[in-house]
């Protein structure tokens, strides 16, 4: 009796203990989903490093106000010619990635679902390079803001996702948001705005389109691979607006402008390449619409940024050079009457009000004077018009 009576109690204590133990650890996550998650936060953050860095660097060649090379197709371009050629080097030369073998990459294959996305490719990077022309930097990224709304609305037109209110509401939210920053803008072109919708517009398309037409036909491709079928095809589209639109601008520009600078351009389509095959990268590793709901993030982080490195304070110049000779003695003034004489320095001793004024004691200063002499003159006015006038009436009478 005495034994089970201790057993017992004992036996109750340790399945407590057990209980409160399984219930205070939490249940750890597998490491497959937690490497998983951790490898999409790194794609997120060296997309966003590179978007920000070509953004940027875009900005600086395209503003005529900066480096002053006004060619958007030109520039988008160069950067597609060099993304093709170095992933056909990659490719076929130094054997770095496969063809992809199934399915095999057929010309109906390739017309059927790479030609639509490299057209739709070569429009948004040509709508979107010719709005740094017209608008700024921070409001460019405002506007694509908007890109969430327009993948999340063709997403659910092709019906490649379902349609929720709660996502929809979010994305009404957002459309409010952009409308606001677009009625503030100092700086409303609204050609540039019309460039940027429209630049929108077509890489939502496209990013949904890669989704139909390249995952669904079970065909993974890799970014180098993807550049290396989808940049030529961008290249071979841009070239029909190039030479209407900007190659008699850039043969007028070349008889009176040097040649192209080799590293400014050089490195600017280095990043373009690292930014494409980042791009590749993020949305064939999670999705579009988290490609573009990080883009929000990037977009904020730029406007920070740009928002901070144009806010510059005028302070005013104190060197003795620069200075006026009222700013640099501000004590040194010639002493003058009550109503025009400066402002006393603070902590400093009251200057005489006239020249007069040496003592403490408070003589008739020269502003007294002039008030006496003035009232004699006038007396003096009048007394010689009134002997005038009694000496023309004495004249008349006589």
């Amino acid at each position: 009796m005495g034994a089970g009576g201790d057993t017992a109690p004992a036996k109750a204590a340790m399945e407590v203990s057990s209980s409160s133990t399984s219930a205070s650890t939490a249940p750890a996550l597998p490491p497959s989903v937690l490497r998983s998650v951790l490898m999409s936060y790194a794609y997120v953050g060296i997309w966003i490093s590179l978007s920000f860095s070509v953004i940027v660097y875009n900005k600086y060649i395209l503003d005529p106000k900066m480096y002053g090379w006004p060619f958007p197709i030109s520039l988008t371009m160069i950067h597609m010619a060099f993304c093709a050629t170095l992933a056909a080097l990659l490719v076929r030369v130094l054997r770095v990635v496969d063809v992809p073998a199934s399915p095999p990459m057929t010309p109906r294959l390739y017309a059927a679902s790479v030609v639509p996305i490299g057209a739709l490719y070569a429009l948004s990077l040509w709508f979107s390079n010719s709005a740094y022309i017209y608008l700024s930097v921070s409001f460019i990224q405002m506007l694509k803001a908007l890109m969430p709304v327009a993948v999340y609305s063709l997403a659910v037109a092709f019906r490649t996702d379902s349609f929720r209110r709660a996502s929809m509401l979010n994305m009404l939210g957002i459309s409010a948001g952009v409308a606001v920053a677009a009625y503030g803008e100092a700086r409303f072109d609204a050609f540039g705005v019309a460039l940027q919708l429209a630049a929108v517009a077509a890489e939502a398309t496209r990013l949904v389109l890669i989704q139909i037409l390249l995952t669904s036909r079970g065909m993974s491709l890799n970014p180098i691979t993807s550049l290396y079928y989808i940049a030529p095809c961008c290249l071979a589209f841009l070239t029909v607006p190039w030479y209407a639109v900007e190659l008699p601008r850039l043969r007028a520009a070349a008889a009176s402008a040097a040649g192209p600078d080799v590293f400014v351009f050089g490195t600017n389509s280095l990043c373009a390449f690292a930014l494409n095959l980042a791009v590749f990268l993020l949305v064939g590793k999670t999705s579009a619409l988290t490609m573009n709901v990080a883009g929000v993030v990037k977009d904020w982080l730029l406007i920070a940024s740009r928002g901070r490195s144009s806010r510059t304070p005028s302070r005013p110049s104190t060197s003795p050079a620069t200075a006026s000779p009222s700013s640099a003695s501000p004590t040194t003034t010639t002493p003058s009457c009550r109503g025009s004489r400066p402002r006393r320095p603070r902590g400093r001793r009251r200057r005489p009000r006239c020249p007069s004024r040496m003592t403490r004691r408070r003589p008739r200063g020269c502003c007294r004077r002039r008030m006496a002499e003035t009232v004699t003159a006038k007396i003096d006015d009048a007394s010689k018009m009134n002997i005038g006038y009694v000496a023309m009436q004495f004249n008349h009478s006589s």
